[in-house]
């Protein structure tokens, strides 16, 4: 919807019903509505007198949400210096912006809003403008907008479940908070006013849908022209200066219930029972390792070969003792077990929670949320000017740029893309350098012996020194991306310039969890998939970029090496973003709530305490969202390497939903409500990770894991014809992993300075290589190519297994409830009963004294004449 047809829209002049209604209450309804006449807003010309808001003093009510008179609710608070007072304009910049402000009130009250001014308590250069949405302008963009109100009370019988006994400990008390009436509801129209439940125009319109309708009016009504363009809406305003605020207002303090009667205490109760940590498990008011390594009869007689050239040496594998105790945790059977049940909850969760999301779109009246309902972004409307035929309408309408346009433009934000995404996959890059140049430096630098007898020997080890410091470079470097990362996807998204805030948000929400994803999970992806399975043998290392030696796993494996790393990112963004979200806030507004030395003194009004709280932010709960599928996929992708993922990201969930309220309740301005019928692009995006994470996890067990070297040694390799041992077992395992490399036959540019002690001529690696002397020395052996097979039919029958579980719970369990299902139906069939039968039994009953009147002229006319 263009500007030129919100013009037309909004010009509604309604006419005095001649006809008496035989309910006298709605009919009195019906003739208010019909009386209201709301004119096209339009610049005032710099000539005609401005319509000016009406200017009060504060009446000392501090918990007041009305006028002085203490009839009109406060829907909407705009906050603007006085620019008399302004010192850091010029004079004809603060004349310009207080004409540009002028126009726009005056253009609200044109628009039928109410305004009232007041001057701030304790800044006399603020000024405090609130806005009331009269009776009659809610009705007329009630059903501009579409939105759904109450039509009857739910009638439909109800079953009590035989768990409501368990559930309801994890409920909030309903004596405390009562649960709202459950309505059928239907979409608003004004001429069928009668037919909707309205037992006082005063609660017809909850808080949430008046702030809601007076931010539409404000994001659409002009303040200037230029160029014979329209500049228009709150947002440009807040932008430019001119506006310093605008949200709507709490409904009390947190710390105690509203003084005052006629206002109510839900924020009170929110953070009684909502934020409050007491209620941390309440529901939200919403609606296997080998003894080889370690023995040092057989580890401590193992030399291993030197991981880099020259300045490496020789070590024992005892080194790798307790790295390889650590790994047993998490490299073991039960890992196998776990990584396939989380594979199937996943697929449980995502239908639950479409069902519960059924229910949701129901109680919030977004079942039949269809794109034509939803408005036009502001932003959109003002790029409008060309005209193109719609082929649906076969009528000419305004868009932003024409299909050749639109092709530039989508190449264009495709291009930047796929340009920043490459950038992160450098910033990887240089992580992988890093840690290729100080791993020599490490290897140099800690202490160096075969013996191993000290204790930091045991724990710090070139690898683990790298892998620790690289992790934590690779942390901070994601945080510091993410912050650029943010604006370039919101720039790119402005650039796009999509039509409706749903498009918007799934436009932006791909961006970036395109960028994040990259952003966070690419440094596990190298270190599961890529490290250490490309490092050639000490005779014949592969190198990277020609210079630098490839960097092999930690003596205990890349899985540890993977598990700490996860571990750095998880636990340091749990941390980061708390900061980031609580800390943050409380610190600014303690700021603000002691900057001014007089607040103790003085009595402050409701909206002057919600102006000093932080802003939410122009994308609401967007990084709530990101937050939550980021942590989504560190604990589905990697959940076989990193078993405590879960159970951390609960912790941290059951805390982050109290502080999140805590924040929401008492730090924050109250949010603008906005209407989606469901969470948008994050859903695809769930169910992607869900499927991506089957394959992720077979591979780590394959690739990254030593589980199927093992079953492959313990099944083929340890029983004759490859094996030794007279029955299955793991004896030997440690051994027949590690190959053997002669050091007479290192290359100069990779033989260490240190000199080799003793009389081994033979060091041993990390393979499964032919040794020396054989004819096809260094190549790979048969247990290697057994081991390959293995992994390849491992990935192949997990990943068909878990598939098919996947595939038979989405199909037994449906994405509605009955109950949703029976509730809807009802719902539709109200609708068209209540509406338009009775407009129907309306119509007949009109027509039928028509007909009464012309079958009466009939009779006078062939009546005989009287003589």
């Amino acid at each position: 919807m263009n500007v030129e047809n919100q013009d037309v829209l909004l010009d509604l002049e309604g006419e005095e019903e001649e006809e008496e209604d035989d309910d006298n209450d709605d009919g009195e309804i019906v003739l208010e509505l019909n009386q209201v006449i709301i004119p096209t807003y339009g610049t005032v010309p710099e000539q005609q007198s401005l319509h000016t808001p009406e200017w009060v003093d504060f009446d000392d009510k501090p918990d007041s949400l009305f006028f002085k008179d203490g009839q009109r609710r406060i829907d909407f608070v705009l906050v603007y210096e006085d620019e008399s007072k302004k010192m850091t304009h010029k004079r004809s910049n603060r004349k310009k912006q207080k004409r540009k402000r002028q126009v726009y009130e005056s253009n609200l009250i044109n628009n039928g809003l109410q305004l009232e001014a007041t001057r701030s308590v304790l800044d006399e250069k603020l000024i405090f403008l609130k806005v009331h949405a009269p009776w009659e302008v809610l009705c007329t963009y009630a059903e501009v907008m579409h939105i759904k109100l109450p039509l009857q009370h739910n009638d439909l019988k109800t079953r009590e479940s035989a768990f409501n006994w368990f559930s309801r400990l994890f409920r909030v008390d309903e004596n405390i908070i009562k649960p709202e009436q459950e309505f059928f509801t239907a979409p608003f129209q004004k001429e069928l006013l009668s037919s909707f439940y309205i037992q006082d125009k005063d609660a017809f319109f909850n808080p949430a849908t008046r702030s809601r309708i007076v931010h539409f009016i404000l994001s659409r009504v002009e303040y200037a022209t230029k160029n014979n363009v329209k500049k228009f809406g709150i947002n440009k305003l807040l932008d430019t200066g001119i506006y310093k605020a605008a949200f709507p207002l709490h409904d009390s303090s947190f710390r105690h219930p509203s003084a005052d009667p006629n206002c109510p205490s839900e924020r009170y109760l929110l953070y009684r029972e909502w934020a409050h940590p007491k209620n941390i498990f309440k529901m939200q008011p919403l609606d296997f390792i080998s003894q080889e390594v370690c023995d040092p009869n057989i580890g401590g007689n193992i030399i291993m070969c030197p991981q880099c050239d020259k300045v490496c040496t020789y070590w024992n594998l005892t080194i790798t003792c307790e790295s390889s105790k650590k790994l047993c945790i998490f490299d073991s059977f039960g890992t196998l077990v776990f990584a396939v049940f989380m594979g199937i909850w996943v697929t449980f969760f995502l239908e639950f929670w479409k069902r519960r999301q059924a229910e949701l779109e129901y109680e919030w009246d977004t079942v039949e949320y269809l794109e034509q309902e939803e408005q036009v972004r502001p932003e959109y409307e003002a790029r409008c000017t060309h005209t193109v035929m719609n082929e649906i309408t076969q009528q000419e309408e305004h868009v932003p740029y024409t299909a050749w346009g639109k092709c530039v433009r989508m190449t264009f934000c495709t291009s930047a893309i796929f340009f920043w995404i490459l950038l992160i996959i450098a910033s990887v890059v240089g992580i992988i350098v890093y840690r290729l140049s100080v791993f020599l430096v490490f290897s140099a630098t800690l202490s160096q012996h075969i013996s191993g007898t000290e204790t930091i020997r045991k724990y710090l080890t070139p690898q683990t020194a790298t892998s620790v410091t690289a992790s934590l470079i690779s942390f901070v470097v994601i945080m510091i991306l993410n912050i650029i990362y943010e604006k370039v996807a919101i720039l790119i998204t402005d650039f796009e310039l999509p039509r409706t805030q749903t498009d918007y948000e799934n436009s932006l929400t791909t961006k970036m969890f395109l960028f994040q994803f990259v952003n966070y999970y690419s440094s596990c992806f190298y270190i599961a998939f890529f490290k250490g399975k490309f490092v050639g043998h000490p005779g014949s290392p592969v190198y990277w970029l020609g210079k630098y030696r490839n960097e092999e796993c930690d003596p205990g494996g890349c899985l540890l090496e993977l598990t700490t790393q996860l571990a750095i990112i998880v636990g340091g963004k749990a941390i980061w973003n708390n900061v980031q979200e609580v800390l943050l806030p409380l610190v600014k507004n303690l700021i603000g709530r002691y900057s001014a030395a007089a607040r103790s003194e003085k009595v402050v009004p409701r909206w002057e305490h919600d102006y000093h709280l932080q802003p939410i932010g122009k994308l609401g709960l967007f990084y709530e969202y990101l937050e939550m599928v980021i942590q989504f996929g560190f604990v589905t992708l990697f959940v076989a390497s990193f078993p405590l993922a879960p159970l951390l990201a609960l912790i941290n969930n059951l805390l982050e939903i109290r502080l999140d309220a805590w924040k929401l309740t008492t730090q924050f301005r109250r949010m603008v409500p906005q209407k989606a019928q469901d969470i948008g692009a994050w859903q695809p995006i769930l169910q992607g990770i869900a499927i991506l994470a089957v394959v992720t996890n077979a591979m780590i067990i394959a690739f990254t894991s030593d589980m199927i070297p093992r079953l492959v040694y313990y099944w083929s390799f340890s029983v004759p014809p490859y094996g030794s041992h007279s029955s299955h077992t793991m004896k030997g395992y440690i051994n027949s992993t590690l190959s053997v490399f002669n050091i007479s036959d290192f290359k100069n540019a990779s033989k260490p300075f240190s000199p080799w002690f003793g009389t081994h001529t033979t060091c041993r690696y990390r393979d499964l290589r032919y040794p020396p002397g054989h004819q096809h020395q260094y190549e790979h052996n048969i247990y290697y190519w057994h081991v390959i097979a293995a992994k390849l039919a491992f990935i192949i029958v997990m990943e068909h297994v878990i598939y098919f579980v996947k595939f038979i719970i989405s199909y037994v369990i449906p994405d509605v409830s009955q109950k949703t299902k029976s509730k809807v139906k009802r719902e539709k069939y109200l609708t068209q009963k209540l509406l338009h039968e009775n407009d129907l039994k309306g119509m007949k009953k009109n027509m039928g004294k028509i007909a009464e009147k012309i079958i009466k002229g009939a009779d006078s006319t062939f009546r005989p004449k009287e003589e």
